[in-house]
């Protein structure tokens, strides 16, 4: 619509229009303040409720056996032995004596394997510092090599070739034409005949006498290579062999190409469970057992014969490292309690306490195990002190007074503060949204509840809170704190006199209300109120028409669409109306301006 903007009447039609809309969108500024109210106050509820969450959270751990059965432990020597336990170990006194550690098998090369062995280059490259029998061959397929470059150089798919290679030639197709090329194997390529391609034997590298273009394919063939294979037997506790190739052996294979350095780290890193190096000072290959004791296989655990590593192939055994097939590791000994025992790792759990031995000795080690009065103290304190904070920032929102002189902003009100002004004017606004809230003031009175009924059916002689050393704060400001009675000292004795009925007190299953423990009434209480306000509020997943408030969120955004789009009929009238006035005008003018021309 052409809208014409006060030229006959000399009026700034666009300000007096501006101003007629403004008592026109008040219904609507205040729709929008409902719904930013609305959106505050799901907010303000969604917070309570990630509060309620988190301590429910942390009322779960107060379920939970460990939390009052913590135990400390002392051990009179701890370089000889220390100790832990867990919550089910009973308070007692233990005593080790005559203690010989666990071993770990280890072999190691019965000589020096080489005079000027580098464990960083390839064994094929230092095969003359090698035995007999160490090397195998294996036919290698290579498959058809694409060039995308031109080149006179290409690796071989894998390592280094054997000697007596019967690999005659090779072919490669360029541009649909075959070419022949002759192989030979060695060293050191020297001068390559154009017909020819040389393969170094130490790292499969070929090199043609002639440049290949780019595009050109060189056909697939079949190569011999070296490769070491060996494999290595171990066993774990049971006797039974770890590795899943033959009988329990985990298999190895490496082409020439391999490294001494990389065949020791491809070991320690197998299923084998050995720790595999070289030693250059004395040129020796050490491997040992990860974990320790006499770890063989179970034909043997009777009588301990068995060797707990098997070593197979000339590459580990006479051939090169000389490794012995008889290291057996030993199982741990001690006198616990009196009772001579063994085990095969140094570190081990009876009665539940956790021993780990930290060198051989003949005397005694006393180890005492107790309860851990002072962590179940902090434990109870810190779940008291997290609820405190709870309800101290439910109560405060549920007890704020609202301050109904401050409304949320407009955006033409908010262009004319500061940010600092602003977001002043904010925090007054959303204040007291949840004051006097029926929901959180029911969930608070009902967890009061829950610590101050008696538990029925407790074993031992604490049935209610205060009977521990745990009361109301006399201040009523404090709107139901919890205090602990003194410096604690009442807390303390209960946990130390009876543990299980403290923990009862807390955690004791039932299938009613009086039946179940404070924490257990707690966490039911927190979850029918995290629901409640669920209904009301809604979680950040759900669709508005899940929860109340985003079911009128809703209908205040269709209101709103709906006045907006009339705003805009009405704009559009107030315009025409100008519009036709001013056309007015202008005839009128006309009108006057040709009479005038009569008289003149």
């Amino acid at each position: 619509m052409v809208r014409v903007s006060g030229l006959a009447s000399g009026m700034d039609i666009d300000q007096i229009v501006s101003d007629l809309m403004k008592a026109e969108r008040m219904p609507i500024d205040k729709m929008k303040k409902q719904k930013q109210t609305l959106e505050w106050q799901r907010d303000d509820y969604r917070s309570m409720n990630l509060l309620l969450s988190e301590f429910n959270n942390l009322a779960f751990n107060m379920t939970l056996q460990s939390s009052y059965s913590s135990k400390t432990v002392s051990s009179a020597d701890e370089t000889k032995v220390k100790a832990a336990a867990t919550s089910s170990a009973g308070n007692a006194s233990y005593t080790l004596s005559n203690v010989t550690m666990a071993t770990a098998a280890q072999s190691i090369s019965a000589n020096s394997i080489a005079s000027s062995i580098d464990p960083t280059k390839s064994l094929w490259s230092q095969r003359d510092s090698m035995g007999t029998g160490v090397w195998t061959k294996k036919t290698i397929d290579q498959a058809a090599i694409a060039l995308s470059a031109d080149t006179s150089t290409v690796k071989l798919a894998k390592g280094s070739l054997s000697e007596g290679n019967t690999l005659q030639s090779i072919s490669v197709i360029t541009g649909g034409v075959t070419n022949s090329y002759s192989v030979r194997i060695g060293n050191e390529a020297g001068t390559v005949d154009p017909n020819e391609v040389f393969i170094n034997a130490d790292t499969g590298e070929m090199t043609f006498g002639t440049t290949l273009t780019s595009g050109s394919t060189i056909e697939a063939f079949s190569y011999q290579q070296n490769v070491l294979n060996f494999s290595i037997t171990t066993y774990d506790s049971n006797g039974k062999a770890t590795g899943d190739g033959p009988n329990g052996s985990t298999v190895f294979e490496f082409d020439g190409s391999t490294s001494l350095n990389t065949v020791l780290t491809q070991i320690s890193n197998s299923k084998a469970g050995i720790s595999a190096f070289f030693d250059e000072g004395t040129n020796k290959v050490v491997m040992t057992r990860k974990d320790t004791g006499n770890l063989s296989s179970a034909d043997s655990l009777d009588g301990s014969n068995g060797s707990n590593m098997v070593f197979s192939g000339a590459f580990l055994t006479t051939g090169f490292l000389q490794l012995a097939g008889d290291a057996k590791g030993t199982d741990a000994k001690f006198t616990l309690n009196g009772l001579e025992t063994t085990r095969k790792s140094n570190t081990f759990t009876t009665g539940g306490v956790t021993y780990t031995l930290q060198n051989n000795f003949t005397g005694d080690v006393r180890v005492n195990v107790s309860n851990d009065t002072q962590k179940v103290f902090d434990t109870i304190k810190d779940f008291v002190t997290k609820y405190n904070e709870l309800i101290e920032k439910i109560n405060g929102k549920i007890t704020e007074e609202r301050d109904r002189n401050y409304q949320p902003l407009t955006d033409q009100e908010r262009e004319k503060l500061t940010d600092k002004q602003a977001e002043q004017w904010d925090d007054k606004a959303k204040s007291g949204l949840l004051k006097g809230d029926t929901i959180l003031s029911s969930g608070l009175n009902q967890m009061r509840s829950n610590w101050y009924a008696s538990v029925s059916g407790v074993s031992g002689a604490f049935s209610q809170l205060t009977d521990i050393g745990i009361s109301t704060s006399a201040n009523y400001s404090d709107r139901g704190k919890l205090v602990i009675e003194g410096d604690g000292t009442k807390l303390k004795e209960a946990i130390e006199k009876d543990p299980q009925s403290v923990m009862d007190l807390f955690m004791k299953s039932g299938s009613t209300t009086s039946e179940k423990g404070i924490v257990r009434r707690l966490r039911d209480t927190i979850t029918q109120t995290v629901s409640k306000v669920e209904q009301r509020a809604g979680r950040s997943t759900w669709t508005s028409e899940q929860f109340l408030l985003g079911r009128n969120l809703k209908s205040v955004n269709s209101q709103i669409t709906s006045f907006e789009s009339r705003l805009t009929q009405v704009e559009d009238r107030y315009y025409r109306q100008f519009t036709a006035m001013e056309k007015a005008i202008q005839n009128a003018n006309a009108q006057s301006a040709q009479l005038s021309q009569y008289f003149s």
